[in-house]
């Protein structure tokens, strides 16, 4: 008697990062290698809960690699707090024969998967995130690219803060996470960078700035994570103590746009090939991380809760560069 083909859905979900897409290619082809039957959710957990589904093939996703956001969209789905709507959403997985469901996202997607397995739907996650906020991987999907797009970005203010010697204050996205801010202060040669895990000093800011004008520098720049404080409200504080001009820059969604980077396509790969082996392993709610060169399979209710801390000694770093 010939076997039932398995049949797996995939779907991103949150914020957009680049490699999305990459990775679903990855998955659709390892899938379809293994007589695994690929199914897409259009607009994340929502589309499961309004059974928007389209089959994949390896011809629909050709070309993917390289394409920015992600072909099977995203949007928000708050509704799945509510226990009766996650029940019936592990629900519709199972009538609809999932035997599991891949999702592309960051710690909101972690949540919405660990909710789902309580009521017995199999998910596989992906750390798909900017922030690179995620416990349990070293990097995630997206960040490599959004780095680059935030040191175009500096170099660029760079140059005209010291055609008219400024301090510009640049505001990058890290809601919770001042991983970007902290990395991109490093990569551009920034001056100062503020982030979320740590109190603001004004008077450190303002002492640094006055001190790079006593020495003729031709410009000031400030890395500012969203989360820790919005460049108006620093630009307010400091104008009180500084006499002259500051200008800001928030980067904002582009943070989140473009093609993704080599590193980004790579990892992509890498993770959905390894999220369907290990689908094949009978493993099921875990979030496959990347660490070095060698992947991490945690289940998903060990990180679900957990905060990923800032690197303690690229802090050190900064430091050191901005004397």
């Amino acid at each position: 008697m010939k076997s039932k083909m398995k049949k797996i859905g995939i779907l991103t979900s949150g914020g957009d990062a680049p490699g999305m897409n990459a990775a679903v290619r990855a998955i659709v082809r390892t899938a379809l290698s293994n007589n695994i039957k690929p199914i897409g959710i259009n607009r994340g957990f929502r589309g499961i809960y309004e059974k928007d589904f389209v089959p994949l093939s390896s011809r629909n996703v050709a070309n993917l690699i390289k394409a920015g956001g992600t072909f099977l969209e995203t949007s928000r789905f708050p509704e799945l707090k509510d226990e009766k709507v996650c029940k019936d959403v592990a629900d519709i997985i199972k009538k609809e024969n999932f035997d599991s469901v891949f999702i592309i996202g960051g710690n909101g997607s972690l949540r919405g998967a660990n909710a789902l397995s309580k009521f017995g739907a199999n998910t596989i996650v992906l750390p798909g995130s900017i922030d690179n906020d995620i416990p349990g991987t070293e990097m995630s999907i997206g960040v490599d690219t959004a780095l680059n797009t935030i040191l175009y970005a500096v170099d660029r203010i760079k140059d005209t803060a010291s055609s008219h010697e400024r301090t510009f204050l640049i505001e990058v996205m890290g809601r919770g996470s001042g991983y970007l801010a902290l990395m991109a202060c490093i990569a551009t040669g920034a001056d100062y960078v503020i982030i979320p895990e740590f109190p603001i000093n004004i008077d450190e800011i303002i002492s640094m700035t006055q001190m790079r004008k006593k020495e003729h520098k031709k410009n000031t720049i400030i890395i500012v994570a969203e989360g820790a404080i919005h460049v108006e409200e620093l630009e307010k504080k400091l104008k009180k103590k500084i006499p002259w001009e500051i200008r800001k820059t928030i980067l904002g969604h582009i943070q989140r746009g473009g093609s993704p980077t080599a590193y980004d396509r790579v990892l992509a790969t890498r993770l959905g090939r390894e999220s369907v082996e290990q689908y094949l392993m009978g493993n099921a709610n875990v979030l496959i991380g990347y660490s070095g060169t060698t992947y991490k399979i945690t289940p998903i209710s060990q990180v679900v809760n957990m905060v990923k801390p800032a690197p303690a000694n690229d802090i050190k770093t900064v430091r050191y560069m901005s004397t």
